[in-house]
């Protein structure tokens, strides 16, 4: 298990190829989950490239299936706020932990900021749902912590029921079919074109590095929406 820690992450050349962010909130063929809303909509923003993966995902998944987006493009502060507040918590719940044991769990939830694959725009949370946009059975919640969890978060967790190992593997040859790479901790996370996707597929570089929403050219939402 490769974890965001692991220098060979941070040691992937960094390259950006200027592919636009789309708002997700301009497009009905995925279906979007408002528990992550921001107000500057980043959690709605995924490179084309992602989207497109995500398209031939979902037409690859059995009938009375869908996606269903939870987040995609999170901030700079938005990801060092997670990290450091989920780093704080384990800290206080095992203060005997040395720095190194410290930080690598707190990377099986949370990237550290200077990898993090949902800066780029080309990370996504994502599960199933029915044709009516009822949540389907994956295990844990999407989120749910290693600690909290007893570990049932990782993709490949033995302790989960048959209908959640069942949607989980649905859902990994969906996303992995149409090019994208699971963090194994975290079944809901995929990316495409980061760091962890370079490494874990062998691409010299990335296809997409940090981006500034603010600065980044992208496909807004329509003015009629």
């Amino acid at each position: 298990m490769i974890l965001l820690s692991d220098p060979r992450v941070a040691a992937v050349p960094s390259s950006e190829d200027g592919d636009p962010l789309v708002d997700l909130r301009a497009m009905p063929e995925l279906r979007l989950d408002g528990r992550a809303a921001d107000p500057a909509g980043a959690y709605a923003r995924l490179r084309a490239g992602v989207v497109d993966r995500l398209l031939a995902a979902q037409r690859d998944l059995p009938a009375g299936m869908r996606l269903l987006v939870v987040e995609g493009y999170r901030p700079y502060q938005a990801q060092l706020a997670i990290f450091t507040g989920y780093r704080d918590e384990l800290r206080r719940r095992h203060p005997d932990w040395p720095p190194q044991r410290l930080h690598r769990e707190t990377t099986k939830f949370v990237s550290p900021v200077d990898v993090a694959p949902h800066s780029t725009g080309g990370a996504v949370d994502v599960t199933l749902c029915t044709d009516d946009g009822v949540e389907l059975d994956l295990g844990t919640a999407i989120d749910a912590t290693p600690e909290d969890s007893a570990d049932a978060c990782f993709t490949d967790a033995p302790t989960i029921g048959r209908t959640a190992r069942r949607h989980r593997r649905i859902l990994v040859d969906a996303l992995g079919g149409a090019g994208m790479v699971n963090y194994p901790t975290e079944w809901w996370h995929w990316s495409y074109g980061d760091r962890y996707w370079a490494l874990v597929t062998g691409a010299p570089q990335t296809r997409y590095g940090p981006v500034d929403l603010a600065a980044a050219r992208s496909i807004p939402v329509p003015a009629e929406r």
